[in-house]
């Protein structure tokens, strides 16, 4: 399975070597890392995509605690959270085919972010699926260049669990 781990560390050299030296140790593999400020001056905040079994997961989450600079470790894939990746994606346009992808786009709230004679360059924010699904949509059309953020998220505030309202409402679509 895998899990979203939100690390809050003091912002020092070292830290982050630390920590993926903790994972690295232990033959773990960091499928997406996010670092930058979090919410204090002299703090910031890492967003990991691990994957592994709960207790496995629980195990290094014990480990992370015990690190010089980790101020806490939140496991986000057990609490509702608000996650959210960026990707920037130039695509070959050609006059002729642009107005497709333009339409296309727009379904997916993209925003265009440089022309040029024949090629468009995308800048799409969302959960890691919409991006996946973009890039698959516009993989006839030639992608040239793809750059993305890695998964950024944090715990919601409000308590509403968004996963499950998507399961709730697409069970009552279904006819019983």
């Amino acid at each position: 399975m895998k899990h979203t781990l939100s690390v809050l560390v003091e912002d020092e050299s070292g830290a982050l070597s630390r920590i993926s030296g903790l994972f690295a140790r232990r033959g773990f593999n960091i499928e997406s890392l996010a670092v930058g400020p979090a919410e204090k001056n002299g703090m910031s905040r890492l967003t990991m995509v691990v994957e592994g079994d709960d207790r496995t997961l629980q195990q290094m989450t014990k480990q992370l605690d015990k690190l010089i600079n980790v101020l806490g470790v939140i496991d986000l894939s057990t609490v509702p959270a608000v996650e959210r990746e960026l990707m920037l994606l130039k695509v070959s346009a050609p006059p002729r085919q642009r107005g497709e992808i333009l339409e296309l786009v727009q379904v997916f709230r993209a925003r265009v972010v440089d022309v040029a004679d024949d090629a468009l360059t995308l800048e799409v924010v969302g959960d890691p699926g919409k991006l996946v699904a973009l890039e698959q949509l516009l993989e006839p059309y030639g992608i040239l260049e793809i750059a993305r953020t890695g998964k950024v998220a944090l715990e919601r505030a409000s308590g509403v669990n968004t996963e499950f309202l998507k399961v709730t409402a697409s069970e009552k679509r279904v006819p019983a």
